[in-house]
């Protein structure tokens, strides 16, 4: 997924369709030229609607998108005729997508399943028609209600990242390297931080035609959460993954200290983020000896499963996939 084309995040005007006018119409017939009201309802305004498609990945045929106008309703007519309903504009987002108030930030929804349909701006109701006021005292009533006018709102879409693996760490971890490794897809990879601006998804494959999602996160730096850098735009992108892969290289200064900023970045943001099963990855093994890597013991956190691994050398990569397959197996166990 080449990163120019990756959007996952857009600000929309959207319209909705303003509601059709009832009909004021009184029958008048050859053989009966005082008829009573016969005017009919307008149509319901134009709705805009979001629904999922598990066959994009992207917002970007939002991104250059900025108005959004549905349909008007038609007005009712005579024979108690209905105005027919405004046109509604369906747009298609991927899933993972979680709509809001531009003004407000408050969430509407979250779109999690394929073809799962919601309204974003309800279109205005269609007046009613003459013959809904007529009554004992007023037989031929001659007015009928307007319709109702259309929304007109600001809207953000954004995109958090569906997988079932998404890598944590540092800028310059090595993320990239073990995606681009293990998967076919094809990051941008260079020896510098945040070589990844957008997050990269590739299918990792497994034993016995198994395969799995895994997510390459942008790279998370201290105080992320407060929102320094880009943190929120990267951080809520591990909120839709169900496993979490701390990487951390082998030569950092502190494992241990490396993991706890990362667990706390997770936690200032949301602290369900720590529910999920977590596997830590220690990198750059092939640069490690045994000796190193015993005296490395006593600053690996006690708390989370490893495994040495280096996706250069290709050392220790199925052991890392075994792990991970047995933790999101077991996570889907629990589900159902």
């Amino acid at each position: 997924m080449a990163g120019s084309n990756f959007v996952d995040y857009v600000k929309i005007c959207c319209r909705s369709g303003a509601g059709g006018a009832g009909s004021a119409h009184l029958y008048r017939g050859k053989y009966n030229a005082k008829g009573g009201p016969d005017g009919g309802d307008g149509g319901r305004g134009g709705h805009i609607i979001i629904r999922g498609n598990r066959n994009i990945w992207t917002l970007l045929a939002l991104k250059y998108r900025k108005h959004v106008i549905a349909g008007r309703g038609e007005n009712g007519g005579q024979n108690h005729r209905f105005g027919a309903y405004g046109e509604d504009i369906v747009l298609d987002v991927p899933l993972g997508t979680v709509a809001k108030d531009a003004e407000t930030g408050e969430v509407h929804f979250e779109i999690t399943e394929h073809d799962e349909e919601r309204i974003l701006v309800k279109g205005g109701r269609g007046g009613l028609g003459n013959s809904h006021f007529k009554s004992a005292t007023n037989q031929t009533p001659r007015y009928a209600q307007p319709g109702e006018p259309g929304a007109e709102e600001w809207k953000i879409l954004e995109l958090k990242v569906l997988a079932d693996v998404g890598l944590v760490g540092f800028p310059n971890a090595g993320k990239s390297t073990l995606l681009s490794v293990i998967t076919a897809a094809k990051p941008k990879i260079a020896d510098y931080a945040f070589t990844t601006l957008v997050p990269n998804l590739g299918i990792v494959s497994y034993r016995d035609s198994g395969s799995f999602v895994m997510a390459d996160i942008p790279g998370i730096i201290e105080k992320a959460h407060e929102g320094k850098g880009l943190g929120h735009r990267f951080l809520r992108h591990i909120e839709r993954n169900a496993t979490l892969l701390f990487m951390i290289p082998g030569d950092t200064e502190s494992i241990s200290k490396e993991y706890d900023i990362l667990l706390n970045e997770l936690q200032m943001y949301n602290e369900e983020l720590l529910h999920k099963p977590r596997i830590l990855a220690i990198t750059k093994a092939d640069l490690l000896d045994e000796e190193l890597k015993e005296l490395l013991e006593p600053e690996i956190p006690k708390d989370i499963p490893y495994v040495f691994i280096s996706s250069v050398a290709q050392q220790g990569l199925q052991e890392l996939k075994d792990m991970l397959w047995t933790t999101i197996m077991k996570g889907r166990d629990e589900e159902e």
